[in-house]
C-alpha cells in the first residue's frame, strides 16, 4: 500500500500539499510516483507562471508513462526545486521530502476542496 503522509491536503490528481502561511508546497504522492514508475524528467514551470486550481502546470515522465502535474490551488509559481528538476529519481526516493514547486496562494479557501489524508488513502485503496 502507498503511504500517505498526515498533516499533508492531497489532490484528486496525486499532488500533495504542505500549507506554510500562504504558500502551498507541492509535490506527487507515493502512489503516484509508483504508479509511474522510475521517474526520467520533471517538466517544470517558470516562476512567475500563475495557475488556476486544477490547471496543468508540468509533467512528469518514465520509462513506462507519463502524467501531467495539475495546480491543486491557484496562485503564482514562487519556486521550483531544482534538485528534482536536475535528478528527477529524488521523487522515487521520497516524494514527500522532494516537493516540486511552491505556489503563492490567490485564494486559500481552495484548500477546502483537497482531501485530508484519510479520506486519500481510501481513494488509493
Amino acid at each position: 500500500m502507498s503511504k500517505v503522509v498526515d498533516g499533508l491536503l492531497y489532490s484528486e490528481s496525486h499532488e500533495w500539499v504542505k500549507v506554510d502561511g500562504n504558500i502551498a508546497i507541492v509535490g506527487v504522492s507515493d502512489f503516484a510516483q509508483s504508479e509511474l514508475g522510475d521517474i526520467t524528467y520533471v517538466d517544470m514551470p517558470d516562476e512567475g507562471d500563475e495557475f488556476a486550481a486544477g490547471e496543468e502546470f508540468g509533467a512528469l515522465e518514465s520509462v513506462k508513462a507519463s502524467g501531467e502535474l495539475n495546480a491543486p490551488v491557484s496562485g503564482k509559481i514562487v519556486a521550483c526545486n531544482a534538485e528534482v528538476e536536475d535528478s528527477p529519481e529524488l521523487i522515487n526516493e521520497d516524494p514527500y521530502f522532494n516537493w516540486i514547486v511552491k505556489i503563492e496562494m490567490s485564494d486559500s479557501s481552495e484548500l477546502e476542496k483537497l482531501l485530508n489524508a484519510a479520506a486519500y488513502a481510501q481513494k488509493c485503496i
